[in-house]
């Protein structure tokens, strides 16, 4: 049987055609001293093999083959279940880049620091060098990197998210740019010493070197941490090379909707955290609109580019999906279930009997015993959640079973509409079309949702979430409202934008509006004002739909009860504009000001009556 072709660290640079990554490597082997290196070329083979070394450590756990086909599930340490937004920098040499939502860092002292940290830091392990694309090869604005890992599990979960390989390195050829990505856990073997399912650090830094574009990671081996292709590349540095190069780089959906008479349109959507991102990405239209079909192009990255057309161009530059496994179902999102049938890695889930997985929200009854997230024996009635909250799966984006045919056309897909929503028990209407470019901006920028339980802080506070990218903006977020209202100016045709807010409650503290598939019918409205053949009335928000513009086929949704979903108070919406104000602030004199004057307007039109 073929092995893995290991190399010697001394001589491991010599494999590689490109001058600038064979000088990294030369320098992350002196650096990190592994005891060899791996090469990663993307196979099948390569990908089983280190699953199964890593089934041999115990990182992984293999799951019933007949149950869940070549899938496995892994239990991460309990102080590394997720990503820490607190020891995320941006790094740079003046602070006014990065702004006052971002955490900076001195350039200098974050590389004098990670130095320190990953001096030895790979003793005893395999270095992997991982060459990956995001978005295809042939697209306009595809980015290369190469990340530099001592994890397995960071190796075969790229392979899932990303373009990796071998063609890669033969795109880069000798004198290629591309994203160098370096990356420890920071648990350096030492001779005789034994290793543990999960090696991390206490000690985290997740860096992003704003002027070089470079991202070095240490300490975490989970998530948005060490799979440095996704939030760190994608969004912070991508974020500031799409500001550069004029592009946007957002935290967003995908998705094509298509009419009973084969019209279809594509729309992006921009959601914070527990928000319903992903089941609208891959929403199963409920049977009064079995003839309409949504499909998935993305259900976390768009990068958006003006067309030749000068039409606005969406692509996914991902190529698996790592979702949220709780609250997960055939109720909620049919398709991501059946996506995660087979081909699998599964972190911080339960275990069944059987050698399957469980997670909170995937069934009505709860098993009489599992395995939970920490190993433990577990019973319903034990007290604790059996899959970890921010539980996890990674799986090849070709298993969606609503793909959309266009999903890896290089040139993306062009965009019709783009929705903004957040979780709001009041305040926000179910749904409302912005007037034009710059109110939509407007929306995005002043994007809030409410804090759940699974959030840390107060329940039920409004938290601003400009662009759903407060956590992922690499540079200035005021500056970043100037880049969209830039962008929107240079399109010869703009998406109309809209928000939408699913989470509106009654009195009784019960959702007014079911959500799940039947955000299909506002999706079909949305529809059918970018044809121009629904009818809207203006409000001082924008443009809001009448009862019976919206098909409620089905639905015991009466007119009292749409009027008070569509609701806009004054005077929730006067406290709503002071909040807003907070925030613009902080922002100070980087806010554009025709958001300061779409402010003023919204003020004057909610302006209590003497």
């Amino acid at each position: 049987m073929t092995k893995l072709r290991y190399l010697t660290p001394a001589t491991a640079h010599e494999r590689v055609r490109n001058k600038e990554l064979a000088r990294r490597i030369r320098v992350a082997v002196q650096l990190c001293q592994p005891k060899n290196v791996l090469i990663c070329d993307g196979s099948k083979f390569e990908y089983d093999e280190l699953c199964a070394q890593m089934v041999e450590t115990g990182t992984l756990i293999r799951l019933n083959e007949k149950l869940r086909p070549n899938s496995y599930a892994a239990r991460s340490d309990p102080s590394d279940v997720a990503r820490v937004e607190d020891r995320t920098f941006i790094c740079s040499k003046n602070p006014d880049d990065v702004g006052p939502t971002n955490k900076w860092m001195d350039s200098d002292d974050a590389m004098t620091i990670l130095c320190g940290r990953l001096d030895g830091s790979m003793r005893g392990r395999t270095m992997f060098v991982v060459p990956f694309a995001m978005a295809d090869l042939e697209g306009k604005i595809c980015q290369l990197g190469v990340q530099i890992s001592d994890s397995p599990y960071v190796a075969v979960t790229k392979r899932t998210m990303t373009r990796l390989g071998a063609r890669i390195l033969k795109k880069l050829g000798p004198d290629g740019q591309f994203i160098p990505c370096m990356h420890s856990v920071g648990a350096p073997l030492e001779e005789g010493q034994e290793d543990v399912p999960w090696p991390c650090n206490e000690t985290k830094y997740i860096c992003h070197f704003k002027d070089t574009g470079e991202i070095w990671s240490v300490g975490s081996g989970y998530g948005g941490n060490a799979i440095l292709g996704k939030k760190c590349l994608a969004l912070r540095i991508g974020s500031n090379i799409a500001r550069k190069e004029g592009w946007l780089a957002e935290h967003m959906l995908i998705l094509g909707l298509e009419s009973p008479e084969g019209k279809k349109i594509f729309v992006a959507a921009a959601f914070p955290s527990s928000c319903g991102k992903t089941n609208l990405a891959m929403l199963k239209p409920p049977a009064q609109f079995s003839d309409w079909k949504v499909t998935t192009i993305g259900d976390d990255i768009a990068w958006i580019y003006k067309g030749e057309d000068g039409r606005a161009w969406a692509v996914n530059p991902e190529f698996g999906f790592f979702g949220v496994a709780p609250g997960t179902s055939f109720a909620t999102n049919p398709n991501a279930m059946e996506a995660l049938a087979r081909d699998c890695i599964f972190t911080n889930v339960a275990l069944t009997d059987d050698g399957d997985v469980w997670w909170e929200g995937m069934t009505e009854e709860k098993p009489a015993h599992l395995i939970d997230w920490l190993g433990q024996d577990w019973t319903p009635d034990c007290g604790r959640p059996a899959a970890h909250p921010n539980a996890r799966y990674t799986c090849p984006i070709t298993n969606c079973p609503s793909l959309d045919p266009e999903w890896d056309n290089p040139n993306g897909v062009p965009l019709s509409a783009i929705l903004f929503g957040g979780r709001r028990a009041t305040t926000s209407p179910l749904v409302v079309e912005a007037n034009d470019w710059l109110s939509g901006v407007f929306m995005g920028a002043t994007l809030g949702s409410e804090t759940t339980a699974a959030a840390v802080g107060v329940v039920g506070k409004v938290r601003r979430d400009p662009f759903a990218m407060l956590p992922f903006c690499g540079y200035h977020m005021g500056r970043y409202f100037a880049h969209w209202l830039k962008f929107g100016a240079e399109l010869t045709e703009q998406p109309l934008i809209f928000g939408v807010n699913w989470f509106r409650k009654g009195p009784d503290g019960k959702f007014l509006w079911p959500g799940y598939g039947d955000n299909m019918r506002v999706l079909k409205w949305i529809f059918e004002r970018t044809q121009g053949t629904a009818d809207a009335h203006p409000s001082a928000l924008g443009m809001v739909p009448s009862f019976g513009d919206i098909d409620l086929t089905g639905l015991n949704l009466d007119e009292a009860q749409f009027n008070r979903l569509m609701n806009i108070d004054p005077s929730e919406w006067r406290a709503e504009l002071d909040s807003q104000g907070e925030l613009f602030d902080m922002l100070g004199v980087e806010v554009p000001v025709q958001l300061l004057e779409r402010k003023a307007e919204l003020e004057a039109a909610f302006a209590e009556k003497a």
